[in-house]
């Protein structure tokens, strides 16, 4: 499904954050699924879900620990709060003194009597009723068929919208679009403008905390997006220091990334727009991609 290069937003990830569900979920909720997993987001927050036909035991339980790097030191427990048998692992990373990466796992008895895998990522706070909810939509098969986005693609519903790209251009992940050598944008609609906001500053703080990056220069720059007059974060990264599997297959070795977040269409949606130093760009000085969302307000 990749093409040219890696997406360093599929590397990081969909920003994750504190969510609370309320009755129009279906109005930010997109679906992607391939052949072996299914990937969601809403309010910026990424989960996923996969089945292996095993039955729940310890045996093929330790078989699918090791797929998901779970040692034998991590905490196992069973969340009584789920009618389903599970086992549910915490992993944290900490990124700074103020953001922590979070990674939640269940392995449930599915209703079929196999495992299915379910993964929750957040920065700092779980919102364990949100993951509760989700993991009984998706045991009984309730995410509503219309949420889910065609794996290949011809156009985008960004926020409302349909984008038309055509086929050249592919996912990388839920709500992350590349074309390549024109750009990436990941995205994801959001309850409300905070939540938008709280998504992209994390994505970029984890995104400059990676190791071997460094910031070349940070901005705000007025830009229009989506017709809306806004500011946006621009940030150049610096990929020299970095050999990784992401820059070296671009043949990149800087990186401009674009941080918006705005109300559109009664949405509020968080937008990080990217292009590698040899990509295509306009006479505006984008990559077409970001060009079908925003525009640099001269």
């Amino acid at each position: 499904m990749m093409k040219k290069e890696i997406s360093l937003l599929f590397f990081f990830l969909c920003a994750f954050v504190y969510c609370q569900e309320n009755d129009d979920f279906t109005k930010r909720l997109k679906a992607l699924s391939t052949q072996s997993v299914t990937y969601y987001n809403i309010d910026g927050v990424d989960f996923s879900s996969q089945t292996y036909s095993y039955d729940f035991s310890e045996k093929s339980l330790k078989k699918i620990y090791r797929k998901f790097s779970i040692k034998d030191s991590d905490l196992k427990i069973k969340d009584e709060s789920l009618s389903n048998n599970n086992i549910h692992v915490v992993k944290t990373q900490k990124i700074t003194e103020n953001l922590t990466q979070t990674n939640s796992y269940y392995f449930v008895e599915d209703n079929s009597k196999t495992i299915t895998i379910i993964w929750f990522g957040y920065y700092n706070q779980i919102d364990k009723g949100f993951e509760k909810q989700y993991i009984n939509r998706i045991l009984k098969n309730e995410i509503p068929k219309e949420v889910f986005e065609p794996l290949i693609i011809d156009s985008i519903d960004f926020a409302g919208r349909k984008i038309k790209l055509g086929r050249n251009c592919s996912w990388t992940n839920i709500n992350t679009v590349q074309c390549p050598y024109n750009g990436e944008i990941n995205w994801s609609v959001h309850k409300d403008i905070e939540s938008a906001k709280n998504a992209i500053d994390n994505q970029f703080i984890a995104t400059k905390n990676r190791g071997g990056i460094k910031v070349n220069s940070e901005e705000q720059v007025a830009v229009i997006f989506e017709g809306i007059q806004t500011t946006a974060k621009k940030v150049i990264f610096d990929f020299t220091g970095m050999k990784s599997l992401m820059a070296g297959m671009s043949g990149g070795k800087t990186l401009t990334v674009y941080y918006v977040a705005e109300k559109v269409r009664n949405n509020y949606v968080g937008c990080v727009m990217s292009f590698w130093n040899n990509d295509n760009l306009t006479k505006d000085g984008l990559a077409p991609l970001l060009e079908e969302v925003m525009h640099l307000k001269i």
